[in-house]
């Protein structure tokens, strides 16, 4: 929904007359819009549900590898100094406050992945679940971030963490009489022989545990 009313906005940005308040809205409120028109034109659905499905679709395991190491190292010794140390409400280690930090510069990715699932998006989950993997990969080769200097398994482990993610569809537990799901597309260990050979034992043993 979001990226469909980002669209909305982009288009009317594009093709509206001037001083057109479509072309002025921001993403939430196009949002807004989307859903008063839909409500009003309910035959529209379908069109839009294929749109947004189109625009899901716009995903590469590449893109997402760029994005998450970007998030990672674009971290400094700020962002820690911010959260570690002292506080009203306690002392926080330095590697405590790394690891955390870290995990919520590659969370939204990770909830990414659960999203897709959930929508039934299996192939995109798994594109970014193989460029979260390789993003990170990345970062743990070149030693980006300062960060890493406190967390240096970060990386290993939060891509470990992303592969179970895909694995089991977000730890979703089937429901009681829900039909069984279809077979899952494996994930490829040529990518991991390719792209990831340090980290490729461990993907094995992930991928080796019973769904």
């Amino acid at each position: 929904m979001e990226r469909l009313s980002g669209v909305i906005v982009g288009r009317a940005k594009g093709a509206g007359r001037k001083g057109s308040v479509l072309g002025r809205l921001k993403a939430e409120e196009a949002q807004d819009v989307l859903c008063c028109l839909l409500a009003v034109h309910p035959d529209l659905g379908a069109e839009a549900e294929a749109i947004a499905r189109s625009r899901l679709g716009e995903v590469t395991c590449e893109t997402i590898a760029d994005e998450v190491q970007e998030a990672v190292c674009i971290l400094d010794l700020d962002d820690l100094n911010g959260r570690a140390g002292r506080h009203e409400w306690g002392y926080v280690e330095p590697t405590e406050a790394a690891w955390e930090i870290l995990e919520e510069s590659v969370e939204p990715f990770v909830a990414d992945i659960r999203r897709r699932m959930a929508l039934g998006l299996e192939a995109d989950a798994l594109e970014i679940c193989k460029g979260v993997v390789l993003g990170l990969h990345r970062v743990a080769r070149d030693k980006g971030g300062d960060l890493l200097e406190w967390a240096p398994d970060f990386p290993a482990e939060a891509a470990g963490e992303a592969i179970e993610t895909w694995l089991t569809g977000g730890g979703r537990k089937k429901a009681a009489g829900a039909r069984p799901r279809r077979r899952r597309a494996a994930f490829p260990r040529e990518f991991a022989d390719r792209f990831v050979p340090e980290w490729r034992n461990m993907i094995v043993r992930i991928l080796s545990r019973k769904r």
